[in-house]
């Protein structure tokens, strides 16, 4: 195309082109479902951790069918389970028997029938002995006390103000429950010598241990105790005051950290009575506050076996000897 007044009128033509790849945003919407799916996986896994045996299989037990279902016999309703032409005519008989599934009882549904009705024998009731209850309660309790000794050390580890107090505190069980002390350490106490007054990274070890035995039921006992080392003479305040106020100081500590005051059971002072070191009366490891978790079901000390009272009983045949020959014998107590 010309001028009028001479030259060409070139006319260029520009496409627009949208964003494309990176420039779009398809890509978000893959990464918000990516960053979705990985945190459900992981929110599974800390759940897989967090839970017990018993609570994973209440778990299962909860989205368990409760109805008895029926497989299909009819057409192809499995291998030899459709029906064919019987003898009499156009009736139809089946090829194989139908598969009935029995019902899955469930946990969460303890008062649907007595076990009678479930086994088939409705006058019959599953009766528990005293020895079966009392078994149960403590295999209930040791599971919940592994676990309250596993929270208390992750929770020393994962606290760093804590980390330097790890040997100041010592879990195990007794026949009375699980007891949880809080030792003195050479350069690491829990109270200022002679006094009731606990440091404040003791009360912070204190306020843990109220967190994790707060979400058992059992009754506590918190005992106080020192060591040998004698006070002066005419103070008319001894070890025996001493280790029932730290004992007391403990059980407000346990208060002020949220536990219920009704599960408090007794608060004992035992001075220098029960030393964990008895080879060194004076060490700072006996001064120490012990919190015992309470069984529901004490356990008993094992009995004596046969030998051992068969070595600490009175000859039987001393009577028979006559007393010109008797030999003569020590008191027991010798």
């Amino acid at each position: 195309m010309a001028k009028p007044g001479g030259g060409t009128i070139i006319i260029k033509k520009i496409k627009k082109r949208g964003h494309g790849g990176h420039h779009g945003g398809a890509w978000k919407v893959a990464y918000a479902d990516f960053v979705t799916a990985m945190m459900a996986f992981f929110l599974l896994l800390w759940l897989i951790n967090v839970t017990t045996d018993v609570q994973k299989k209440g778990i299962a037990d909860y989205f368990a069918p409760t109805v008895a279902t029926i497989s299909v016999t009819s057409g192809a309703g499995g291998m030899l389970g459709g029906q064919v032409i019987g003898k009499p005519g156009a009736m139809t008989v089946s090829a194989a028997a139908p598969a009935l599934a029995d019902p899955v009882t469930s946990m969460r549904q303890p008062d649907e029938g007595d076990e009678g009705e479930r086994s088939g024998n409705p006058g019959q009731r599953l009766e528990i002995t005293d020895e079966a209850l009392e078994t149960s309660i403590a295999q209930r309790e040791e599971q919940q006390f592994a676990l309250a000794e596993f929270q208390l050390k992750k929770a020393m580890e994962n606290v760093p103000e804590l980390r330097e107090l790890a040997d100041n505190l010592l879990v195990d069980r007794t026949p009375e429950g699980l007891r949880i002390q809080l030792v003195d350490q050479d350069k690491r106490s829990m109270f200022p010598r002679a006094s009731a007054e606990m440091y404040e990274p003791a009360k912070k070890l204190m306020g843990v241990v109220a967190q994790i035995v707060a979400r058992l039921p059992n009754k506590i006992t918190v005992t106080g105790h020192t060591d040998a080392t004698p006070y002066s003479k005419g103070s008319g305040y001894g070890n025996w005051e001493l280790s029932t106020d730290r004992a007391n100081a403990s059980r407000r500590e346990l208060l002020n950290a949220g536990l219920d005051e009704s599960r408090i059971a007794k608060v004992v002072g035992m001075a220098d009575r029960e030393p964990l070191v008895p080879e060194d009366p004076t060490s700072p490891q006996n001064r120490r506050i012990s919190i015992v978790l309470m069984r529901e079901a004490p356990i008993e000390p094992p009995a004596p076996r046969a030998a051992e009272k068969s070595a600490t009983a009175p000859p039987q045949k001393a009577e028979a000897v006559p007393p010109a020959l008797e030999p003569p014998r020590k008191l027991a107590r010798q």
